[in-house]
């Protein structure tokens, strides 16, 4: 016969509050965590550096003045604390009269190519995000079905997004040229690289051919997710196409919508190779495709600080977008067969 130790079980007894093995529990919970954070610290120090700083950088900068001549001197100035000028000079349509008051200024500022660039930058947006979409939706529902060289089409479907960004818009100069083959289809004479809408539903035409693909390739992989049983169960009871599409399809299709939209809204709004290219951010009023990344590239040419405040504005326009959209069309990017069940019986 044995005898317990009476230490141990004061050790493990309910009353003192301790389960045998918490303690052992939590630190192996520790080590994890620590362990985690070591393996992440390489690409924390790397992101620090690479996107960090510069940011940091670009925001001081904003505070401080370009290199000017001082009125009262005469002499060339580098820097020095401005407050918010750079900001205002962008947001606010104002210039300077003789008497050093401020008027308003219809044209010409800095403030009305800022404020032309947000309309152009979110008009390129907002246009090709909805074809993009609508579009790659119907090659995702063709190129999840079953048939004879639904692999050979993937490929093929794929080759636009594949192609560079400066090589496609270099094939559209050639096709939107004055004897190109798009005014030789249309038998027109559209001067697509002057014309003030022409030259913008230009960029829309490219951009939309080139990333319907990115969008296409992201829904499919949301459709295949989505079990099969589920339509099965819906044509036993009787749901038609159009019914199976708005109360299944859908619905469930959200979370790979909502990322698609996403990536590509903000890819829109940084959109600048594209239009720099085809139109050399001109077309109509010398103005008509220039976006906002466009205008900061222009901008960092004659003034540095200036064109950080700009990049600046620019950053937080696309945070808030993204804010905003993840807020409204929800965060949850991942779905469920049990849910999808409960959609099919709802049918």
């Amino acid at each position: 016969m044995t005898t317990a130790d009476p230490t141990t079980a004061i050790a493990t007894s309910p009353g003192d509050g301790r389960r045998p093995g918490r303690d052992s529990l939590d630190a192996n919970r520790r080590r994890e965590v620590r362990n985690a954070y070591l393996l992440l610290l390489p690409t924390i120090v790397v992101m620090a550096v690479v996107v960090g700083y510069p940011i940091i950088l670009s925001v001081f900068n904003s505070f401080q003045a370009d290199s000017h001549i001082d009125p009262n001197t005469g002499f060339a100035v580098t820097g020095g604390f401005v407050g918010l000028e750079n900001y205002t000079h962008w947001l606010l349509q104002q210039c300077a009269t003789a008497t050093g008051t401020h008027v308003a200024c219809a044209s010409g500022t800095l403030a009305a190519s800022f404020w032309n660039s947000v309309f152009v930058t979110f008009f390129f947006a907002v246009v090709t995000v909805v074809l993009e979409t609508i579009f790659g939706l119907w090659m995702a529902i063709i190129m999840n079905r079953n048939f004879r060289g639904r692999g050979i089409l993937r490929a093929a479907v794929l080759v636009p997004w594949a192609i560079p960004t400066a090589v496609t818009a270099k094939l559209w100069y050639f096709i939107f040229a004055n004897g190109g083959i798009a005014n030789t289809i249309l038998n027109a004479n559209i001067i697509w690289g002057s014309d003030l809408w022409a030259s913008r539903f230009a960029i829309v035409i490219a951009d939309t051919w080139k990333t319907t693909p990115f969008m296409a390739l992201l829904i499919l992989a949301g459709l295949q997710l989505i079990p099969e049983d589920v339509y099965e169960a819906a044509r036993m009871d009787g749901a038609t196409t159009v019914q199976q599409f708005f109360r299944i399809t859908l619905p469930l299709l959200r979370p790979a919508l909502v990322v698609a939209i996403l990536f590509r809204t903000l890819d829109a709004l940084r959109m600048y190779d594209l239009p720099q290219i085809l139109t050399g951010g001109g077309g109509g009023r010398g103005d008509a495709t220039t976006t906002l990344s466009i205008l900061v590239v222009d901008q960092v040419k004659s003034g540095l600080n200036s064109a950080s405040a700009l990049s600046t504005i620019t950053f937080i326009i696309i945070f808030v977008v993204a804010f905003i959209f993840i807020r409204l069309l929800g965060a949850n990017i991942t779905g469920s067969e049990k849910k999808a069940r409960k959609v099919a019986k709802e049918v």
